[in-house]
């Protein structure tokens, strides 16, 4: 029966974190106007389609390469210098653009009319996320 709650509770904690993470990435499109800015720089509004499935193609492909621990192996060292060229791209763009997401706080604060709690919505992110941190480095990494 414990085993049972045990696994129920990583099932509930396991989409909790995934609904949420899924939620960033999908307010990060939504906010920067990833994809109509992407399809105007290409000059390529007519296969703007191409754009969003490449987006959801990509997060599949990462998603079960995470999950089955497929492994990549890339024999020369031009191939993993253009491999760690384009992480640092990604990363270099996202942390840009998560400066820029702290805006989305108080319109979503303002829009659901949750103005008065904005402080209480940024602590219980933070403590969230420190929470999780420290249940993730003193119990899982054990």
């Amino acid at each position: 029966m414990i085993e049972l709650a045990s696994n129920l509770f990583i099932a509930i904690l396991g989409l909790a974190g995934g609904l949420a993470v899924g939620s960033g990435l999908v307010a990060l499109l939504i906010v920067f106007d990833l994809i109509p800015r992407l399809a105007q720089l290409a000059r390529a509004f007519r296969m703007s389609i191409w754009f969003e499935t490449a987006i959801v193609s990509g997060s599949l492909y990462w998603t079960f390469a995470d999950f089955m621990d497929w492994r990549l192996n890339l024999p020369y060292v031009s191939l993993i210098s253009v491999s760690g060229l384009f992480d640092g791209i990604f990363v270099g763009m996202l942390a840009a653009a998560l400066t820029e997401v702290m805006n989305v706080l108080p319109i979503l604060a303002k829009r659901m009319k949750l103005s008065r709690f904005i402080a209480s919505l940024v602590m219980a992110m933070v403590l969230g996320k420190t929470l999780g941190s420290l249940f993730d480095w003193l119990v899982f990494q054990w």
